[in-house]
């Protein structure tokens, strides 16, 4: 049976508790706090198929399991874990993050993931002229940007060259370059979705290819945009690969690079790619599956070398020449080439990206109406009037401007959302954090506070909404609780079962003493093992071998013409490793052949024999540590068992075991 622990992160990831109706019965209770039928069965019914242990399945040993969470749970208060501050603050970032998936509209966000899905399926070649201007830049300042922007734009349509005009004209520092490096034109390469903000995204993809558009107001200031190339999005593929590592960690001293060289001469000489990589490849993971990785897309791996190589493959089959990645030596294979995502796939990784993006402005817009509508807000009537006139203090805009110290003025409201008010006071604190980044150079005093005094009403509506989500979202106060509950278990194991485990030397030494048979190894060969796959190749290397020749004057001898025609690979093997043969017996000296596959034979010479023996502690620590942290639940459990007192419903349990059924 599983550990309760997967059985604990199944039920924070899927319990939701909602308020019992009357018919609920309870199932059990702990120290008289009782647990209701409708939230176990609930919870059964939706881990059922993502369980994959045969007794967790029947209702019994799943009982059983969930009688044993609200112990700990009931344990962990008890023991005041969640009054810890740490707990406290791992748990608001908990919430933080839920909150998000609650601060969303889903018919803006259906439309924007639609859009960037769109765009992704394409990469657009730019470049850009930036006029620099704030968004809270007075009026005068704005126009004059826009009006230059404009200019510029003219000289491009009379037939002006665009990336010279970045050159003279542009705030952007990269256009004119610098003594290190000569300056970019303004030109950004080739970029889809999320590689630019909203809006110069959008200018971009709905320009054509070959137009300038119209200015576009970012952050930043306005732009020019032009469109040079539209090309498709290659998508992804599927590799597989042979890897050397290029820094041995085993007793095989063996050159990379000759060694991949002369796989490489077995594959040209026919050899299957797929057996060679089970054979060779010290990437574990891939090799049992004839080396081959999980699809991927451009910009997807930490090796730029191995993914041009992936990518420069063009039809399935095609084999590159060995080369070094940062991680070793590879031999990459094509496998497949996949179109973009479909929608459905793609949809949930838009979502979250959207959230994080500019575009979630566009998503905020739309809750901000939703709140507004939820809410009574009223703003004070002088509010406006009186920080306009605070503005027009010379000192303002100068890191030297300071609070007012009329206490009366800052407890003034500003405006109030349900019953809650916001004073002046607030505002004038956000005020100063922005007084010392000031971006334009002469900013207009009301459009400045207009400007930051919607974005700050907007953030606290939209702070006040999150904090207050209990009260008006049912199901966000259920999977809250659900968070709550599963953080504190986790505190509660780690500070009752998984430190003790580590820092209890004794006690872990003593566990693992009584249980060494669980800790052996098998018998063991230091051995070579020669891989062949010619008989006759194989022949020689097995008379040579018995000759008592050295690994290298058996290459020598064989190996000729460029063709490879034995790889050795020396070490110290367990019984039943992958790279022995199926019938090979632990004798000493040389082996008849064996063949291994379509076309591979087979031959090994055995060294030493080492005889099945004890693991020490030293060499199997993490798993002992886990196996003793199993065992000291269980004592655990039986003891908390003891401490409270458990009472069943079993009238209603039965009913419950048979509805189930």
């Amino acid at each position: 049976m599983k550990n309760s622990i997967q059985f604990l992160i199944l039920l924070v990831s899927t319990l939701t508790c909602f308020a019992q109706s009357k018919k609920d019965k309870v199932l059990f209770t702990i120290e008289d706090e009782p647990t209701y039928v409708s939230e176990f069965s609930r919870v059964y019914k939706k881990n059922l198929d993502i369980i994959d242990e045969k007794d967790q399945k029947e209702i019994e040993e799943y009982f059983d399991l969930f009688v044993e969470y609200k112990l700990k749970l009931k344990e962990a208060r008890n023991l005041q874990l969640d009054e810890k501050d740490a707990y406290k603050k791992e748990l608001a970032g908990y919430r933080k993050q839920l909150a998000h998936n609650y601060l969303t509209d889903d018919n803006a966000t259906e439309k924007l993931v639609k859009e960037a899905y769109n765009r992704m399926q394409k990469e657009v070649k730019a470049s850009h002229i930036l006029i620099k201007v704030t968004l809270d830049a007075a009026p005068k300042d704005t126009i004059a940007a826009y009006e230059k922007i404009m200019d510029i734009r003219k000289k491009v349509v009379n037939g002006g060259d665009f990336g010279e005009l970045a050159v003279s004209y542009s705030d952007d520092p990269s256009a004119k370059g610098n003594t290190r490096m000569s300056g970019n034109k303004g030109n950004l390469g080739y970029f889809s979705a999320f590689r630019m903000v909203y809006p110069f995204e959008s200018a971009a993809f709905n320009t054509k290819i070959g137009d300038v558009s119209m200015p576009v107001r970012t952050q930043f200031g306005y732009h020019l945009i032009k469109v040079e190339d539209v090309r498709e999005n290659v998508g992804e593929v599927t590799v597989a690969h042979i890897l050397l590592l290029d820094k041995k960690e085993e007793e095989n001293s063996e050159n990379p690079e000759q060694k991949i060289k002369d796989i490489y001469s077995q594959i040209q000489n026919g050899s299957d790619f797929g057996t060679l990589a089970k054979r060779f490849s010290e990437d574990r993971s891939s090799g049992v599956n004839n080396g081959r990785l999980p699809k991927f897309g451009r910009g997807r791996l930490r090796s730029k070398v191995f993914e041009d190589i992936a990518f420069s493959l063009k039809e399935p089959n095609e084999i590159s020449k060995p080369f070094k990645s940062e991680f070793g030596w590879h031999i990459v294979q094509l496998v497949s080439k996949h179109p973009m995502k479909s929608y459905e796939e793609e949809k949930p990784v838009l979502e979250r990206k959207i959230k994080n993006d500019k575009r979630s402005n566009v998503i905020n817009s739309s809750i901000l109406k939703k709140i507004k509508k939820l809410y009574t807000i009223n703003e004070g009537v002088t509010a406006r009037s009186d920080f306009y006139q605070l503005a027009s203090d010379p000192s303002f805009f100068t890191r030297n401007w300071q609070k007012p110290s009329d206490t009366s003025f800052l407890q003034k409201t500003a405006f109030s959302v349900k019953d809650t008010a916001i004073n002046y006071d607030e505002f004038i604190t956000y005020l100063l954090k922005l007084s010392g980044r000031m971006t334009a150079k002469n900013p207009d005093a009301k459009s400045f506070i207009n400007h930051h005094y919607k974005e700050f009403m907007d953030a606290r509506l939209l702070a006040f909404y999150e904090n207050d989500l209990e009260n008006v979202n049912e199901e966000f106060a259920a999977i809250y609780g659900e968070y709550r509950d599963g953080l504190l278990l986790f505190d509660l194991m780690e500070d009752q079962i998984w430190n003790k485990a580590k820092t209890d030397t004794i006690g872990l030494e003593k566990f693992f003493n009584a249980h060494k048979e669980d800790y052996k190894w098998n018998k063991r060969v230091e051995a070579v093992i020669a891989s062949c796959t010619q008989e006759t190749a194989a022949k020689k290397v097995q008379q040579l071998l018995k000759e008592g020749k050295s690994l290298d004057e058996i290459k020598k001898e064989v190996n000729k013409n460029g063709q490879v025609n034995v790889i050795f690979s020396p070490g110290v093997y367990e019984e039943g490793h992958r790279n022995l043969p199926e019938d090979f017996q632990f004798n000493m000296g040389i082996s008849s052949i064996f063949k291994d596959g379509q076309d591979g034979l087979t031959i090994v010479k055995v060294n030493n024999i080492i005889p099945a023996s004890y693991k020490e502690l030293s060499e199997v620590k993490g798993k002992v540590i886990s196996d003793y942290q199993v065992y000291l639940e269980k004592e655990w459990i039986k003891n908390l068992k003891k401490n409270y007192k458990i009472k069943i419903n079993k009238k209603t349990y039965r009913k419950l075991e048979k509805l189930v059924k």
